[in-house]
C-alpha cells in the first residue's frame, strides 16, 4: 500500500494551462475522490498520476518515490477506465490475466489469481465468455477484476461508471465500496457526479478550473462548504442561493432581502458584518414548509409539488430563482396543500460573502 502525494502540480498545453499547481496528499488505504464539472482538470490530473499525461511542472510522489519521469508500467498503479477498454477477442479469465502474461509470471501463478479475483468479483460462472456476451455492469467487473489481479499499489478510476444505467450505477458503487473495504488498497477515483462522490469517498476533493476548491469528508463539505461553488455543486437538489443584507437588529443580526428578513442571532459573529452584501445558502432538507399562518415565515411563490412517495420536492421562486425545498410527505399532505412559504434555523443556514463567494468566517454546522 502507497500514499500519493502532489505538490504544486501543473499541467499545460502549449500556452494553456489546465491545473494549477494543486497539492493534495491522499493517505495510505484512503478513498480519495476527484469531483467537479467537465473541464475543470480532474481526468488530467488523474491521468499525470498514471503517467498518461506529462506534468508540466510540480513533483508527483507515490509511496515516497518522485515518479514524474517513471513510466506508466513502473509505476505501479492500476486504472480502471470509462470504457472498460477490455479485448474483444479475449475471454473474461484471458482478459483479467492479460497484464500477469505480460509480466510472465508462471501458468499457475495466474490461474491461483484469476480465479480469487473472479471469486471476489461474481464472475466466476463467465470465465469462458467474450466482452460481447457480457452485460455493462460485468464488463466493468472484468475491467476492475485485471486491475486488482496486479496487486497494485494504488487504484485509479476515471469515470468507470458513466456508461452504466441508474440501476447499474447504484449497484456497482456497492460493489465498489465492498471491494475497497476489503482490498484496502489506496484509491482515487474520477467522477462528475456528486452522488457518486458523497457515497464512496473517504474525503472529496472538489475541483474547478484546474484549482482545487475544498478538500474534505463527504459531511464536511455537505454541512460546511468554503464556497458558492462547492455549496452549489455537492448536494441533490442543489443548495438554494439568496442574495441579502446583514443589518442590525433588536435581537442580533438580520438577513434582509426584497422586504422580507430571516435573524441571524445564533450566528453572533455576523454582527461584524453588518451593512455587508451576502449570499444565504439554505439546503433544500433544512427548511421547514409552513402555510400562511405560519409566524417568521419566508413567502416563496410554489411552482410545482413533486410527489416521490416518502418525500415530496417543492419548486418555487423566490427573488425570481428558482428555490427548492425537500420535505417528507407522510402527515405533512395537508400542509403541502397550502404551502406558502418556509422557516429555517438560522445556524443551519450557511453566509457567503456577496462579492467573494466565500463563507463568512464563525460558523460551523456539526456532524
Amino acid at each position: 500500500m502507497a500514499g500519493v502525494s502532489l505538490e504544486g502540480i501543473v499541467k499545460s498545453y502549449g500556452s494553456v494551462r489546465v491545473v494549477h499547481g494543486i497539492d493534495l496528499e491522499v493517505q495510505e488505504k484512503e478513498f480519495v475522490v476527484l469531483v467537479g464539472p467537465s473541464g475543470c482538470g480532474k481526468s488530467t490530473t488523474l491521468r499525470m498520476i498514471a503517467g498518461l499525461e506529462e506534468i508540466t511542472d510540480g513533483e508527483l510522489r507515490i509511496d515516497g518515490r518522485r515518479v514524474n519521469r517513471v513510466a506508466p508500467k513502473d509505476r505501479d498503479v492500476a486504472m480502471v477506465f470509462q470504457n472498460y477498454a477490455l479485448y474483444p477477442h479475449l475471454n473474461v479469465a484471458d482478459n483479467i490475466a492479460f497484464g500477469l502474461r505480460i509480466r510472465k509470471e508462471s501458468k499457475a501463478d495466474i490461474a491461483a489469481a484469476v480465479e480469487e479475483v473472479s471469486g471476489i468479483l461474481g464472475l466466476t460462472d463467465y470465465l469462458e465468455r467474450r466482452p460481447a456476451d457480457l452485460s455493462g455492469g460485468q464488463r466493468q467487473r472484468v475491467a476492475m477484476g485485471r486491475a486488482i489481479v496486479r496487486r497494485p499499489k494504488v487504484f485509479l478510476f476515471d469515470e468507470p461508471l458513466s456508461n452504466l444505467d441508474a440501476k447499474l450505477r447504484t449497484q456497482m458503487r456497492a460493489e465498489i465500496k465492498r471491494l475497497h473495504k476489503r482490498l484496502g488498497v489506496t484509491s482515487i477515483y474520477v467522477t462528475h457526479d456528486q452522488v457518486e462522490a458523497m457515497t464512496l469517498a473517504d474525503r472529496i476533493v472538489v475541483m474547478h478550473d484546474g484549482r482545487i476548491e475544498q478538500v474534505g469528508t463527504p459531511m464536511e463539505l455537505f454541512l460546511n462548504p468554503a464556497n458558492v461553488f462547492v455549496a452549489g455543486f455537492l448536494g441533490s437538489p442543489p443548495m438554494n442561493m439568496v442574495k441579502a443584507r446583514i443589518v442590525a437588529g433588536d435581537s442580533g443580526p438580520v438577513a434582509e432581502f426584497d422586504g422580507q428578513a430571516i435573524a441571524l442571532q445564533k450566528l453572533p459573529t455576523l454582527q461584524n458584518s453588518v451593512g455587508q452584501q451576502v449570499t444565504l445558502g439554505i439546503r433544500p432538507e433544512f427548511v421547514t414548509v409552513a402555510g400562511k399562518d405560519a409566524p417568521d415565515r419566508v413567502t416563496v411563490e410554489v411552482d410545482l409539488v413533486e410527489t416521490l412517495g416518502s418525500e415530496a420536492l417543492i419548486h418555487a421562486t423566490l427573488q425570481g430563482e428558482p428555490f427548492v425545498i425537500r420535505t417528507e410527505t407522510v402527515g405533512q399532505m395537508e400542509v403541502l396543500d397550502g404551502i406558502s412559504g418556509f422557516t429555517i434555523e438560522p445556524h443551519l443556514i450557511r453566509v457567503f460573502d456577496g462579492k467573494s463567494g466565500h463563507a463568512l468566517p464563525g460558523q460551523v454546522l456539526e456532524q
